[in-house]
């Protein structure tokens, strides 16, 4: 016969409740931040699918392209910050509904431009109105989990990014087959059909989204309280910084915004190049570019829902970021290697690794910060991360314009993801010893 210590006993029925707690946060909040997620990524990429026709009919070049599809970023990065810190004072609820709207209407308006001017507005403007919607989520997501649950939380949502890519290719290659329906080109309904579901969306999100456990309606007092309880327990182990000029000054968080910044240049080169390059295998309609351009984000999907939950502690944690920033860079140099689908094999064992890394960084940063800290922190890493969104895509286009070719590109970021592995050991988490 077995006896149990007193202390065995207590513990149990407490991690039995810590499980179903997680467990029912995830049901009740990730499902509705994933489809967010989706209507995000599909509005701010799905000019990649509509790179080739809109160049013809508004004589783009692969260099104004790329400068376009970057400049996004320039006005998301700049806008993260200030977002960050508007979202904590007047609620989650309220904040993203507001950015849903509007990135919602402006990517609609995307229909309506004549050439690189208007272009250049648009893609500005629209990452103005979408800019604060990671960083915030990844705040909102401190409100609910404790540090060794939210790397399993942030996967999920990142799931998000790879359900946008999946759908985004064979949704965007039927929509561009209506070119010539009512006088519109099939970018234009592209543009229309994929912006205006964000604006309904954000009805339900005003409706659904609670501002934190105390107002979720779902939640009884006792679990709310519980929750609160292990979130300020787990803020004693961070450093008590309260004021931004404190974060700007840990190397830890330099550190993370360098791994952050490659990590986001290899995304978004990914996301507005591949289906140009998938292109390039053949003679292939819209609807089959697309629906290949959906291959590597299955991979990447099965990743994110695989990988993240096995980050428990931070050694695990440098483990898992070590070895994904090396798989991204072979299945880059893969990829620069051939034209064909051994080409896409490359591209989906990248993608495998891009959210898995992603959903990592961020436990970083946010278990070394508090406070006003933790909400302008959260968005300077971002910012500076997202800095690469904007590098990616714009040297990509000057490069492709140059040579003709992606490859000399697909090179350096394979190189830089070396380096960002490396980067990586010198992470560490809340109080834990700094690498010297």
């Amino acid at each position: 016969m077995t006896i149990l210590s007193p202390i065995a006993v207590t513990q149990a029925p407490a991690a039995c409740n810590e499980h179903r707690l997680t467990n029912l946060l995830l049901r009740r909040l990730m499902p509705l931040l994933v489809v967010v997620y989706v209507m995000s990524f599909l509005d701010r990429t799905n000019i990649a699918l509509a790179k080739a026709s809109m160049g013809i009919d508004l004589g783009l070049s692969a260099a104004a392209y790329g400068l376009g599809a970057g400049l996004f970023f320039l006005t998301y990065a700049l806008f993260e910050v200030p977002s960050n810190l508007i979202m904590q004072k007047v609620g989650a609820r309220f904040w993203i509904t507001r950015i849903m709207i509007t990135w919602g209407l402006l990517s609609t308006g995307m229909a309506f431009v004549q050439g690189e001017t208007s272009f250049y507005v648009m893609r500005l403007l629209l990452g103005v109105a979408e800019a604060g919607l990671f960083p915030g989520v990844m705040l909102y997501l401190t409100y609910w989990f404790n540090r060794e649950q939210r790397a399993r939380a942030t996967g999920y949502f990142l799931l998000g990014v790879c359900i946008a890519n999946i759908l985004s290719g064979p949704l965007g290659g039927a929509l561009l087959q209506l070119d010539g329906w009512l006088g519109w080109h099939g970018w234009q309904w592209l543009f229309v059909l994929e912006g205006l579901p964000a604006v309904a969306l954000a009805y339900v999100v005003w409706k659904k989204l609670p501002d934190g456990p105390s107002s979720a309606s779902w939640l009884s007092a006792a679990d709310a309280r519980e929750i609160q309880a292990r979130l300020d327990a787990e803020s004693d182990d961070a450093p008590q910084q309260t004021r931004l000029n404190q974060m700007l000054r840990d190397k830890q968080i330099w550190l993370a915004i360098a791994v952050y910044f490659v990590h986001q240049i290899t995304i978004y080169t990914v996301i507005f190049f591949l289906p140009g390059i998938i292109g390039n295998y053949g003679s292939l309609t819209p609807l089959q570019i697309g629906l290949l351009t959906s291959v590597p984000w299955i991979a990447a999907a099965i990743g994110a829902a695989t990988f993240p939950r096995l980050a428990t502690s931070p050694q695990r944690c440098r483990r898992i970021l070590f070895f994904g920033l090396l798989t991204m860079s072979a299945g880059l140099l893969v990829a620069s290697f051939s034209n064909s689908y051994i080409g896409l094999i490359g591209f989906s064992l990248t993608a495998l690794m891009l959210f898995v890394v992603q959903s990592i960084i961020f436990v970083f940063p946010s278990s070394r910060l508090t406070g006003t800290a933790l909400a302008g922190g959260l968005a300077f890493v971002t910012t500076c991360g997202l800095l690469g969104g904007f590098v990616g895509p714009s040297v990509m286009g000057l490069i492709e314009q140059t040579t003709g070719t992606t490859r000399n590109g697909l090179w350096v970021i394979a190189g830089l993801l070396v380096v960002a592995a490396l980067v990586s050991t010198r992470l560490r988490q809340g109080q834990e010893q700094t690498a010297t």
